[in-house]
């Protein structure tokens, strides 16, 4: 065992006595030494809760044999950062808590570890740990949200989210956003949509590195029950020495792209799920992405898509009961799994509890997924739309550009009625580098549909979008602005061009014009303070069509 270089041997009495001062018995040592990573803070309600989370996994561990010791890691909560310069700083957090991770397991030789996870950069941070570190490694998150209520209807994240334009048009008052604040998110867990938090989690399973249950909500004793099942399991895997890299394979990437597209899941997923193949040395390409969203149908419809809530895909199912929709039309492929069985044993009693929520082939909200790519002289090495949560009208628009060098200015402009039916909104210089952190767009997007301008208007971005936003929203512009693409030329009016079926983003400019303004054109300096982890960030990070993974 791996933790022997620290607990065995004559010259490892003073390593010993330092586990004893604190509590540990002799005994202790002579069992396996499970990490249990847990990201338990008071900075957001996904992560609130883990602590008890840790005390069940931490029970499964000691009833398999094992000895549990944990640490934490740090986690951003993206919806506090929104709209404001603490956005800079989610995406960074992934790197840094793989790496943070990275640091404890190798430093203590740890013999595997459980992951606790729960929200948007933290779990696919975790997921690149394992892949790197490659010892027997399992996760659970904290589960989602329960659904809020407001006004007689069931309501959640986004619905709020978009309430604000509502005041700001003068159709709700000030006081009823403030009652609908109280209602809206009712406890812990990952918020009630399908953001990128939830898409993450509900992947992890397709991926083979959570045990099956990803839906089950925040406050069920099941999620409890499941915790301490998860506890009782990294033991086996460490016994039958089962590691990441023997799940994550193409097959794992696969599935996760499979589920994803069935589901319709945040964009963000590409950027992380690239990042963890990278980890893993999986290859992995956007034509990859496109050819599994051309087959796949699309079946579920969460918020800010469709009408539906997580803890009703829970009751309709879960994810095991969407991936055994997806084997029987002969598109998921079989795997190993954390669970020591493969995923086909994993979903074989899965049912489809709920037609409405889970849809088959002839129902299904479209004949392919929920995510498309497009490419265009805008975006010659590609961009990222969330098809699932566009409006049908518009899935094909063309009109002028506004245009904003960073996010704030853009909402202002929207909020104060200087968008126009019609327009394209370009935000750019918020891209990986250039942001620097690649900041969410959720702010004003939400703004477009809270000022009724979600089927008028389009917006285009090198920055990225939260799952929760909803509209013909296109990010991941690559190249991005600060790396002199296309984006970073655009001048006002010019006419912008968006297919999304087609998978085409267009800027109808010459190429001749382009050229002139690509020698005018003079590269900004990030916002921020020389020799920050931000800077040091935005010379180390690559293009988000690459996962945004460092150099």
């Amino acid at each position: 065992m791996r933790s022997h270089i620290t607990t065995k041997g004559l010259e490892r009495a003073t390593h010993r006595a330092l586990y004893y001062s604190m509590g540990f018995l002799p005994e202790d040592l002579d069992k396996p030494l499970i990490a249990i990573v847990n990201t338990k803070s008071e900075s957001m309600p996904g992560h609130v809760h883990l602590d008890t989370i840790a005390k069940s996994v931490r029970e499964g561990i000691l009833a398999a044999g094992g000895t549990p010791i944990e640490f934490p890691t740090i986690a951003l909560c993206d919806g506090i950062a929104q709209g404001n310069y603490g956005m800079h700083y989610p995406l960074a957090s992934r790197e840094l808590i793989a790496d943070s991770i990275e640091c404890m397991m190798n430093g203590h030789s740890y013999d595997a570890m459980v992951l606790i996870t729960e929200c948007d950069k933290i779990t696919p941070g975790m997921l690149m740990a394992a892949a790197r570190l490659n010892v027997p490694s399992i996760m659970i998150s904290g589960g989602p949200m329960a659904t809020g209520f407001f006004n007689g209807k069931e309501q959640g994240y986004t619905d709020l989210m978009e309430a604000q334009g509502a005041v700001q048009r003068g159709v709700m008052t000030r006081d009823e956003l403030s009652e609908f604040e109280q209602c809206a998110l009712p406890g812990c867990g990952a918020c009630n949509i399908l953001g990128t938090a939830n898409s993450m989690n509900f992947l992890t399973e397709a991926l083979g590195m959570a045990l099956p249950g990803s839906t089950i909500l925040a406050t069920s004793g099941k999620r409890l029950a499941l915790a301490k099942e998860t506890g009782k399991k990294v033991v086996e895997l460490l016994k039958k020495d089962i590691k990441p890299r023997d799940i994550l394979n193409k097959n794992a990437i696969y599935n996760a792209l499979l589920v994803d597209m069935a589901i319709g899941g945040s964009s963000n997923t590409l950027l992380h799920l690239a990042a963890i193949a990278n980890e893993a040395e999986v290859p992995f390409d956007m034509g990859m992405v496109r050819e599994i969203n051309t087959r796949t149908p699309h079946l579920v419809k969460l918020k800010p898509a469709g009408d539906h809530f997580p803890a009703d895909l829970d009751r309709a199912g879960g994810i095991a009961a969407v991936m055994k929709e997806l084997k029987n039309l002969g598109l998921l492929k079989d795997n190993l799994t954390v669970s020591t069985k493969t995923s086909f044993e994993n979903i074989e009693s899965a049912i489809v509890r709920d037609r409405n929520v889970i849809r088959d082939l002839s129902t299904a909200y479209s004949q392919t997924g929920g995510l498309s790519l497009l490419y265009g002289n805008l975006a010659p090495e590609g961009s990222v739309c969330k098809k699932a949560a566009v409006a049908p009208s518009m899935l094909k628009h063309s009109g002028p550009a506004k245009v904003f060098n960073k996010e704030e200015d853009a909402v202002k402009a929207i909020f104060g009625g200087e968008v126009s039916q019609g327009d394209v909104v370009v935000i750019r210089y918020e891209g990986p580098k250039g942001g620097p952190g690649m900041r969410e767009m959720l702010t004003p997007t939400s703004a477009i549909i809270g000022m009724d301008l979600g089927e008028k208007v389009a917006l285009i971005t090198d920055g990225r979008f939260s799952g929760a936003t909803r509209g013909a929203a296109v990010g991941h512009i690559s190249p991005e602005a600060a790396d002199g693409g296309p984006l970073a030329l655009v001048e006002e009016g010019d006419i912008i061009s968006i297919d999304i079926e087609s998978g085409v983003i267009s800027l109808e400019v010459s190429e001749g014009m382009l050229e002139e303004r690509r020698k005018a054109w003079v590269a900004p300096n990030p916002p921020v303070k020389k020799g920050s982890y931000l800077d040091r960030y935005s010379k180390l990070v690559g293009s988000a069509m690459s996962g945004a993974i460092f150099k």
